[in-house]
């Protein structure tokens, strides 16, 4: 006797839809994430030291030689300094969610991913999220050695906590730019390269660190109109950071910074969700 068998159709996992399983799905590859960096604490700590050699050399070595709202009062240039330095932070983070996908990508974690029922999005999702939780955590040790070395805010809490979330809503748009840097190049270095070399230029060309209306024109102009700069003022205005005498340029943004800030942080937001998702799906398609 002979018996016939058929092989059973294999089921190909289906990504599944709808928001919420998409929201679950992305809270579970954030999990993952997080305890990836608990997991290796030097990934948090190295990123906590350069913020914080920033404030001490900033505060150090140029308090009292950098002149805003005509004074050059080392006490002035600290509290007009912090909101920079905390954007400066939030932004630096881009390099470090590109290198991280960028490793993903090289050790072949998105082909275990697109085997799974999952959301498409969900892998870039959640990892953005947890370099949020991060950039959060980094925020409130640099506020508390910001402390330290005597910055104040001047305002209640209710603007003072709108600040921050002006800050991590900068931060996690930024975050956007490194995941698509990181699923376009090859290895991690290439990652954290290319997230760091356009940020300098971006961060001092702002009013970061420098009164802008000290700036050459041509400089001015792209300093007032800089998504980090509209951030940075809208920071200072709600600490209360801003010195004595200064008089903010008449550009739309520097007199509206905290709508600009939004805006600019939105828009960067869904433009580069946008790209990111997309590149991540013919990747692993």
């Amino acid at each position: 006797m002979s018996a016939t068998t058929q092989a059973a159709p294999i089921a190909v996992p289906r990504p599944r839809g709808g928001i919420s399983q998409s929201a679950r799905d992305s809270l579970v590859v954030a999990k993952r994430n997080l305890i990836r960096m608990l997991r290796i604490p030097e990934m948090i700590i190295f990123g906590m030291i350069q913020p914080i050699m920033f404030v001490v050399l900033f505060t150090y070595v140029f308090g009292g030689s950098i002149q805003v709202g005509g004074s050059t009062s080392a006490a002035a240039y600290r509290e007009f300094l912090m909101a920079g330095i905390f954007a400066q932070t939030v932004t630096f983070a881009t390099a470090g969610a590109g290198a991280g996908i960028a490793d993903d990508m090289h050790k072949g974690l998105i082909d275990r991913f697109r085997s799974l029922p999952m959301a498409r999005g969900a892998v870039l999702t959640g990892r953005t999220l947890a370099d949020l939780v991060q950039t959060a955590l980094t925020l409130v040790v640099l506020a508390v050695v910001a402390l330290i070395v005597g910055w104040r805010v001047h305002e209640n809490i209710g603007k003072v906590l709108l600040g921050f979330l002006l800050l991590l809503l900068l931060g996690y748009a930024f975050s956007w730019i490194g995941a698509l840097i990181g699923l376009s190049v090859r290895t991690p270095e290439a990652a954290t390269s290319g997230g760091l070399i356009w940020l300098f230029p971006l961060t001092f060309i702002s009013n970061a660190f420098v009164d802008a209306n000290q700036m050459p024109d041509f400089l001015r102009h792209i300093a007032e109109w800089n998504p980090f700069s509209a951030t940075v003022q809208a920071c200072r205005e709600l600490f209360g950071n801003l010195p004595p005498g200064f008089k903010a340029s008449d550009a739309w943004p520097m007199q509206h910074p905290i709508l600009a800030s939004v805006l600019w942080s939105v828009l960067i937001l869904v433009v580069f969700r946008t790209l990111a998702v997309r590149k991540y799906r013919s990747a692993a398609a």
